[in-house]
């Protein structure tokens, strides 16, 4: 076992570094053709040091950052290649490759940067708490009642923007000695203000459901699929009525693991397809697309599993129901919104029907919706989050302000014995180039 999964490693090693080269090749082009960066334009940075394959942590917060620019121009700052291609192909928000310490410390000289944000907790984040004068925010890039929302890394930030009061709660059950009315700022969920992606299907009088399984699981305590186990039962009930559409949007790893898992998923899929040949009207969706925003906004009720989705559609403020797991090994955090969720057992997915009715319709299921929503993101009325965001940036810069002013004794902010270990001296492109900009 020891030497396959030291093959594995190798491989997996083998092709990230491959993937890396070609991306410096694509950024090297991409850096050539950017306008170089406006000296003194950004007081509002984006640390992002991950590289591709966690850009969905970032890309949430692109609309929210536009937005936000709109006062307070944002720059987001990129360690890794392989993402900088991304962010120099898609984002709205400039972007400086800055792959060494050198071309980050060449960036904030030429830029005013008072906030930092921060949507992960990667290692590489403690490259950049070295930097003093100037307020570390994390923003993080979700919310749910996971074990990472409760990291005592949060006290490594000066600042943390929560979501609401089940955020504070949670952390207040084990952060010691830490000031929560100052330095853990509630602004509800700002991405839930900018849904992207548009309507695929004409609105009418039909209902619209979103179906969006998470997948199988790679092991028991993590089985919360319900492809094989609800869905094509769920599915079929829907269609059958007439007066449902269904928004399908599987998770992009469903089957992989269990071929049960990708026999069902297709099935649902064969399903909507011909439930749409034979009554055009009734435009089912089938979304395997990039956008994920008008779904959660779109639908009427929405049946999700344990994951990310919950809390997304949570943030939503409309009506949910999750999935039960059929695994009895599978963890349900019993605390928190699951503790009094709508929940959908797998015996009763043929009968769907009648649980949608319920969410929409009975007042005890509509009030039990809004008071979790009101715990886990406070007023969801469209705008609210946003100006919440807004003016958590603005007392941040009120206060950098404030500090200025109180230490303008021309302190030096580093101490110039500190190590750079980690930059790379024979980095000519960035010395060439300088630091260049989306």
């Amino acid at each position: 076992m020891g030497l396959i999964r030291d093959g594995r490693r190798a491989i997996t090693l083998a092709k990230d570094l491959l993937a890396n080269r070609r991306a410096r090749a694509v950024l090297a082009a991409q850096m050539q053709a950017a306008p170089v960066i406006e000296p003194g334009r950004y007081k509002v940075a984006v640390y992002f040091a991950d590289g591709a394959v966690n850009m969905y942590q970032i890309r949430q917060w692109y609309r929210p950052l536009a937005e936000l620019s709109k006062q307070w121009p944002v720059l987001i700052l990129s360690r890794g290649a392989t993402a900088a291609a991304k962010l120099f192909e898609e984002s709205p928000i400039p972007t400086a490759y800055v792959r060494t310490v050198v071309a980050l410390e060449r960036t904030l000289a030429e830029q005013d940067i008072r906030v930092v944000l921060y949507v992960n907790q990667n290692a590489k984040n403690f490259q950049m708490f070295r930097y003093g004068s100037r307020w570390h925010v994390f923003v993080n890039h979700g919310e749910s009642d996971k074990m990472y929302m409760t990291t005592n890394q949060f006290k490594a930030y000066d600042y943390s923007l929560i979501a609401g009061q089940a955020a504070r709660n949670r952390l207040e059950r084990v952060l010691w000695d830490y000031d929560f009315d100052k330095r853990a700022i509630m602004i509800g969920r700002p991405q839930a203000d900018h849904y992207s992606g548009e309507l695929p299907y004409t609105p009418d009088e039909r209902t619209v459901v979103l179906y969006a399984p998470t997948w199988e699981g790679d092991r028991a305590a993590a089985a919360y699929g319900s492809i094989a186990s609800h869905g094509v039962a769920l599915v079929r009930a829907l269609i059958a009525t007439g007066r449902h559409r269904v928004v399908y949007r599987p998770h992009p790893r469903s089957g992989v693991i269990d071929p049960a898992y990708a026999t069902a998923n297709r099935e649902i899929m064969a399903a909507l397809q011909e439930a749409n040949r034979a009554d055009a009207s009734a435009q089912h969706v089938v979304d395997t697309g990039a956008d994920l925003g008008w779904q959660l906004a779109a639908a009427d009720a929405a049946i999700v599993d344990i994951s990310a989705m919950v809390y997304d559609r949570l943030a939503s403020g409309k009506p949910l129901m999750i999935t039960r797991p059929v695994n009895p090994e599978a963890e349900i955090d019993t605390g928190g919104y699951l503790s009094a969720c709508e929940w959908l057992d797998a015996s009763d997915a043929a009968d769907i029907v009648d649980g949608v009715d319920r969410l929409l319709g009975d007042p005890e299921t509509v009030a039990r919706l809004q008071h979790w929503v009101q715990y886990y993101f406070g007023d969801t009325t469209p705008g609210v989050t946003t100006a919440r965001f807004h003016s958590a940036i603005e007392h941040l810069m009120s206060e950098w302000e404030r500090f200025a002013l109180a230490h303008a004794d021309g302190r030096p902010e580093l101490d110039e014995h500190e190590d750079d270990e980690d930059e790379d001296e024979g980095d000519d492109e960035d010395r060439a180039r300088g630091t260049t900009s989306r």
